[in-house]
Formats: structure tokens, sequence, C-alpha cells
């Protein structure tokens, strides 16, 4: 019994931090959005956390639009790896889909903008790619 008390109470801690680096992807300090990318990395490369996601994908992604448009070099680049981390978590169905095709055009974008740092265009080109290969259904 404990023990499973013990490890809903580690799985609420997670979430709430989740849920905080997720908040802290709206800050206006651009190191505060990178320390959050990083963490939500971590966290989407070291745990299945699809349930908590799709309750949250849409908020995620909005945030994620922001810090591509907005942001500059390292934070597209993490912002890149975390869609991409996104994409492999929601899988092939329409929420993988429906995630992949809000922020293709974005992705698209930053690819193709000269003007952007090399490993943010490097890190939108394998989003691109693995979320098209994950969760596009549009065989174009």
């Amino acid at each position: 019994g404990s023990e499973a008390a013990s490890e809903q109470g580690q799985e609420e801690e997670v979430e709430d931090r989740l849920k905080e680096h997720m908040d802290n992807l709206l800050d206006k300090s651009a190191k505060a959005r990178q320390a959050a990318l990083q963490s939500l990395r971590l966290a989407l490369s070291s745990k299945t956390l699809s349930e908590f996601l799709l309750e949250r994908r849409l908020t995620l992604t909005d945030s994620l639009e922001k810090c591509l448009k907005k942001g500059k070099g390292e934070e597209q680049a993490l912002a890149g790896t975390v869609l991409t981390l996104l994409c492999l978590q929601m899988g092939s169905g329409p929420e993988g889909e429906e995630v992949f095709c809000s922020l293709k055009p974005l992705l698209v974008s930053v690819l193709t903008d000269s003007t952007a740092s090399p490993s943010a265009r490097q890190s939108c080109a394998t989003a691109l790619g693995m979320c098209c290969y994950i969760a596009a259904a549009d065989l174009e």
C-alpha cells in the first residue's frame, strides 16, 4: 500500500515539475526559457509521459511555437529538439499529426532562414524529418 502511495506521490511531483517547466517557457528571460527547454528535453527523453502530455499538448505546442518564433540560436535549437521528443511521445495517431501540422510551417521557416543559427536550422531539420516520419498522415 505505502509503495503505491509513494510511487503516486513521485509521479505527481514529476508532473508538477513538468507543469512548472511548461510555465517557464513563457518567461520573459531567454535564460529561463532555455533552462525550461533543457529540463523538458531531459524529462521527455527519459520517461514516457504520453498521458500527461496528451492533456497539455496544445499548451506545449503554443509555447514551443513562441520559442521558435521569438527565440534565437540555442533556444530555437532546444525548441526543435523538444518538439521532436513531443512528437515521439504523441506517436503516429491524430494527436501527433496535429502537433506536427501546427508547427511544420514554422520549422520550414526557421530551416530556410539563412540568418538563423546553424544549430537552430539543424534542429528544425531534424524535427521536421522525425515528426514527418512519425506523425504525417499525408504521404506528400
